[in-house]
C-alpha cells in the first residue's frame, strides 16, 4: 500500500499588451517568426530590461483572488541555465522573494506564485539530406521570449489525477474573469507540470488507528508535456502506477523529468531531474526591488476592490437566485460570457414575466441560442442577439404569441439581420394563428384527409392525435396555437 504525493507546477501566459520586460508586442496569435523582437529579449550586449507594472498587477490579482499573502517586497533573480530557446542563457524569474505566498483553491494550499518571461519556440523539421544521412534541424521563433509567464506551485497535496483535473479545470476558470490570460492549453497559454510520488503507507496507530505521518517522503518524478485536461488525469495516473510497480519490483524510482507521449499514453524520461541549487539563483543586478507597499506603484486595495465576483461565488448565487441546479449553474459559469449574457437577460425578463420562467429562458438559451453559435461558428463577439431581445422573444414564447417551431426560426433571423424579435414577426407576418375559426378551417381538412389517422383515434391510439397535431400545424405554415389545434381535434372528433 503506498501514499501518493502530487503537486502542480502550473505556467500561465499572462495576457498584457508587452512584453515582460520591453515594449515588445505580446501576442500569440501572431504567425511570423521573430516579428516581435528587440535587443532585449534577444539580449543583445548592453540592453537592460525594465518590469512591466501591468503583469504585477495581474499575478498580484490572481493572488488576492486565491486569498495569498501579497509580498511587502519582492524582487526578480536569474535562474541560470543553457537551452536554445532561452536567449540570455538565464531566465529572469523569482526564488525567495515571490509576489504571492500562501493561498488556496479547491482545498489544496497554495505553496507560492510568481512572475517570470517565457521562453522563446522551437520548430524542429528535417533537412537535406548530409552524407548520407538526413540532418534534424531546429528553428527558433522569439516572438514568445520575454511574454509575461505566471507560475502557481501547489503544495503536494493532491491525491490522484482527478483531483488534479478538478483544480486546473477551476483555476483556468478564474483566470478568465479575472482576465488576465485565455489559459487555452492546446495553445499552450496554460502548462501544468506534474510532481509525483508515492511512499509505502505509514503504520496506522494503535490509539486512534490513523495514519501517522510518514518521516520518508517518495522520491519526486516531474511529469510535463501535458497539453490537455483530460492528459493530466491520464499522465498522473500512469506515473503513480509506474513508480508503484517498480518499488514491488525493488527497484529504485530516479529523481527525472520524464515527458508524457499522448500516443502511447505513457511517460518517457527526459533528463535527470535539477535541484535548485543547480540554477544557481541570485539577484537579478538590472532590475530594482519592489517594495509593494507604495501606493504609487501598484494600489492593491484598489486591486482587490476591483476583482470580478469569482466562479464558486456565482454559482452559488445562480442556484439561490434563480432555481438552477448544480448542473445548470456549471453550463453557465464554465463561459464567462454565458454567465453574463443569461445574467442580463434574466434582468429583462424578470420585468415582464414572473421568475418561473427563468427555466424556460435556459432551456432556449443552452438549447437553441448555443446550438445556433455552434451549427454558425459564432462566437460572443459575433453575436447579433442582444440579452434584452432574446429575453423579449421569451416573453412572446410564454405569453402564447409563438409557437417553439417559430421561435427556432426567429433566433435565426434574430442573430441576421440583428432585429428584435417584435419587428421580425411584423415584417415577416409571422404571428401565431390563435383565432378559432381559422384553426377550426384546418383541423376539418386535417381530419378529412387522414381518416386512418381519425380512425385510430376513435379506437383509443392517442399518438394519432398528436400526427393531426402535426398535419393541423403545417396547413397553418407552424404559426397554429398547438394547445387551440389540440383542443379543437379533441372536439370535432368526440
Amino acid at each position: 500500500m503506498y501514499l501518493p504525493t502530487i503537486g502542480l507546477e502550473i505556467h500561465i501566459e499572462l495576457n498584457t499588451k508587452r512584453k515582460m520586460f520591453c515594449s515588445c508586442l505580446n501576442d500569440p496569435d501572431e504567425k511570423k517568426p521573430n516579428k516581435n523582437v528587440c535587443p532585449i529579449c534577444l539580449a543583445h550586449p548592453g540592453a537592460l530590461p525594465t518590469i512591466n507594472k501591468k503583469a504585477v498587477e495581474e499575478t498580484i490579482k490572481l493572488g488576492l483572488a486565491l486569498n495569498g499573502d501579497i509580498a511587502k517586497n519582492s524582487r526578480f533573480d536569474r535562474k541560470s541555465y543553457f537551452y536554445p530557446d532561452l536567449p540570455k542563457g538565464y531566465q529572469i524569474s523569482q526564488y525567495d522573494l515571490p509576489l504571492v505566498s500562501g493561498g488556496s483553491l479547491k482545498g489544496i494550499s497554495l505553496r507560492r506564485i510568481h512572475l517570470e518571461e517565457d521562453t522563446a519556440r522551437l520548430a524542429h523539421a528535417e533537412s537535406s539530406e548530409s552524407y548520407q544521412l538526413k540532418v534534424k534541424s531546429s528553428l527558433v521563433d522569439f516572438n514568445r521570449a520575454g511574454v509575461p509567464l505566471l507560475e502557481l506551485v501547489t503544495e503536494p497535496e493532491i491525491k490522484n489525477g482527478e483531483e488534479a483535473m478538478a483544480f486546473a479545470k477551476e483555476l483556468r476558470l478564474i483566470l478568465r474573469y479575472l482576465r488576465i490570460s485565455n489559459a487555452d492549453m492546446e495553445k499552450g497559454n496554460m502548462r501544468i507540470e506534474a510532481n509525483v510520488s508515492i511512499a509505502p503507507c505509514p503504520r496506522l496507530s494503535a490509539s486512534n488507528r490513523s495514519p501517522r505521518k510518514s518521516a520518508v517522503l517518495g522520491t519526486k518524478v516531474e511529469v510535463k508535456n501535458i497539453n490537455s485536461f483530460k492528459a493530466v488525469g491520464e499522465a498522473i495516473e500512469y506515473e503513480l502506477k509506474r513508480q508503484e510497480e517498480r518499488l514491488e519490483k525493488g527497484e529504485k524510482i530516479i529523481p527525472e523529468t520524464r515527458g508524457w507521449n499522448e500516443f502511447k499514453k505513457q511517460t518517457e524520461s527526459q533528463r535527470i531531474k535539477e535541484e535548485a541549487h543547480d540554477y544557481r539563483y541570485f539577484p537579478e543586478p538590472d532590475l530594482p526591488n519592489l517594495n509593494l507597499t507604495k501606493s504609487d506603484l501598484i494600489n492593491i486595495e484598489d486591486l482587490k476592490r476591483h476583482l470580478p465576483e469569482l466562479p464558486e461565488h456565482k454559482r452559488r448565487r445562480f442556484a439561490e437566485e434563480f432555481n438552477l441546479s448544480e448542473k445548470q449553474s456549471d453550463v453557465l459559469i464554465n463561459d464567462p460570457e454565458s454567465a453574463r449574457f443569461f445574467e442580463e437577460a434574466v434582468s429583462e425578463l424578470k420585468s415582464e414575466l414572473p421568475t418561473s420562467n427563468v427555466q424556460l429562458l435556459f432551456n432556449y438559451f443552452t438549447s437553441d441560442l448555443f446550438g445556433l453559435m455552434k451549427n454558425e461558428n459564432i462566437g460572443w463577439d459575433d453575436l447579433n442577439i442582444t440579452p434584452e431581445n432574446f429575453a423579449d422573444l421569451i416573453v412572446l414564447i410564454s405569453n402564447g404569441d409563438l409557437t417553439s417551431r417559430m421561435a427556432k426560426d426567429i433566433i435565426v433571423e434574430m442573430q441576421a439581420s440583428g432585429e428584435d424579435p417584435r419587428a421580425i414577426i411584423k415584417r415577416m407576418d409571422m404571428s401565431q394563428v390563435s383565432d378559432e375559426e381559422s384553426v377550426r378551417v384546418a383541423v376539418k381538412e386535417s381530419i378529412s384527409e387522414n381518416p386512418k389517422a381519425t380512425g385510430d383515434y376513435k379506437k383509443g391510439n392517442e399518438n394519432s392525435l398528436k400526427f393531426l397535431v402535426g398535419q393541423t400545424m403545417k396547413k397553418l405554415k407552424g404559426r397554429g396555437n398547438p394547445e387551440l389545434i389540440q383542443q379543437t381535434l379533441k372536439q370535432e372528433l368526440a
